[in-house]
């Protein structure tokens, strides 16, 4: 599968929609085309040579992610998959359904409410190339804010969901937050992997598929719960209590 991120940095969300192609077939899925501007003219070269575009995916409702689908869907006609409150959705996957792009990739779809309550993260698979995109549940280094949920819900989401996919899947998220938050994870636990992720997201504008589920597990202090360090900076030891306590601090950086 060939995965193109499209930066829709034109406002102050730092927003990514994904294209990915099955290269077989050339159908296409177009990921949270938020920005219509700065999309449609990645989508217009790609099908001027020969991309098909099936479906529009989302990750869940907000503005900053589904915002664009009418729009998009005035030049191209198809249905959209996503959360049930994403406009102008289509269908609703279960959790743990799975669907086909092209003749290649198969997609996995996974509940995740918390940061909505329609979220849904989505594993891609083709061959030994595995992707997640997890919308504003997962980011490189962090997690999306409980607007609709509980700390239970994202501890599930996190690392139950999540955790539970092969560790050499790659993450891509729905903003470029590394910087601001491993800002944030430095201050909470100073191990050797958050100080990697600090100097790659030092040293790089764009982090997205670089880093998979393994590196999240040991870098991303929310998917590290009983480490004891990020327990003392919480002042908790139970799990939810942690996530509650980690949140609210990242909340008032």
């Amino acid at each position: 599968m060939h995965i193109e991120s499209i930066p829709m940095w034109e406002g102050s969300g730092n927003n990514y929609a994904y294209l990915v192609t099955d290269e077989k077939t050339k159908e296409a899925v177009i990921i949270d085309p938020a920005n219509p501007s700065e999309v449609l003219p990645s989508l217009k070269k790609a099908v001027d040579g020969g991309t098909k575009v099936t479906n529009i995916i989302n990750t869940h409702h907000h503005h900053d992610h589904a915002g664009g689908n009418a729009e998009i869907l005035k030049t191209y006609k198809v249905p959209i998959i996503g959360g049930k409150d994403c406009d102008k959705v289509t269908k609703t996957p279960s959790h743990g359904e799975t669907f086909t792009i092209g003749e290649s990739i198969k997609v996995k779809a996974f509940h995740t409410p918390c940061h909505t309550q329609d979220s849904i993260c989505y594993l891609f698979e083709d061959g030994n190339d595995k992707a997640v995109f997890t919308g504003d549940t997962l980011f490189i280094g962090g997690c999306g804010r409980f607007f609709e949920g509980t700390p239970k819900e994202m501890d599930k989401a996190l690392n139950e969901t999540l955790a539970a996919l092969p560790d050499d899947t790659k993450v891509y998220p729905g903003h470029e937050y590394t910087k601001g938050n491993v800002k944030f994870a430095i201050k909470v636990a100073q191990s050797e992997p958050i100080k990697k992720l600090e100097s790659f997201a030092n040293s790089n504008k764009q982090t997205q598929g670089k880093f998979t589920i393994g590196d999240e597990k040991k870098h991303n202090v929310f998917m590290r719960l009983d480490d004891p360090a990020v327990q003392k900076f919480t002042s908790k030891t139970e799990r939810v209590d942690v996530m509650a306590a980690l949140r609210e601090a990242k909340n008032s950086m």
